[in-house]
C-alpha cells in the first residue's frame, strides 16, 4: 500500500469514528430529559476512542490536515475533560458539562471533516487526473 493510500485510509478510518461519535451526540442531545450519566460515559468512551485514532494519524498528514487535526485532536480532550467533570457533577453543572463536551466533540468533527477535505486537496493535486 502506497504511502498516499495509507494516509487516506487513516482520514478514512478517523473519519468513520468521528462519524459515529457524532451519531452520539445527536442521539444523547435528542433526549427530551436530557443527557444520562449513562450518555455521558458512552460518550467519554467513543470521545477517547475517537482521540486515539486521531493522534495515531496525525503524524502521516501534512501542512494544512495536520494542522486542523491536531486542533480536532485538541478539541476531543477538551470534550473528555469536561465529560470527566460532568461524571462527578448533578443537575445544573451536570448539564453544564455536558453541553460543554457535545460543543467541543461538534467542534472537533467539524475540523476532522476539514481536514479530510484538505488531505484530499492535497493529494488531488499531488497526482492530477
Amino acid at each position: 500500500m502506497t504511502t498516499d493510500a495509507q494516509i487516506k485510509e487513516a482520514l478514512d478510518h478517523v473519519r468513520a469514528a468521528a462519524q459515529e461519535l457524532q451519531g452520539a451526540i445527536n442521539a444523547a442531545a435528542a433526549k427530551q430529559a436530557g443527557a444520562t450519566k449513562a450518555d455521558l460515559e458512552t460518550f467519554a468512551q467513543k470521545t477517547k476512542s475517537v482521540a486515539q485514532s486521531l493522534k495515531s494519524s496525525i503524524n502521516a498528514q501534512q501542512g494544512a490536515a495536520r494542522k486542523t487535526l491536531t486542533e480536532a485532536a485538541t478539541e476531543l480532550d477538551t470534550a473528555q475533560k469536561h465529560a470527566a467533570e460532568g461524571l462527578k457533577a448533578s443537575g445544573q453543572a451536570f448539564q453544564d458539562h455536558v453541553k460543554e463536551a457535545v460543543g467541543n466533540a461538534r467542534a472537533s468533527v467539524q475540523k476532522i471533516s476539514d481536514a479530510v477535505a484538505a488531505a484530499r486537496s492535497a493529494l488531488a493535486e499531488k497526482h492530477p487526473k
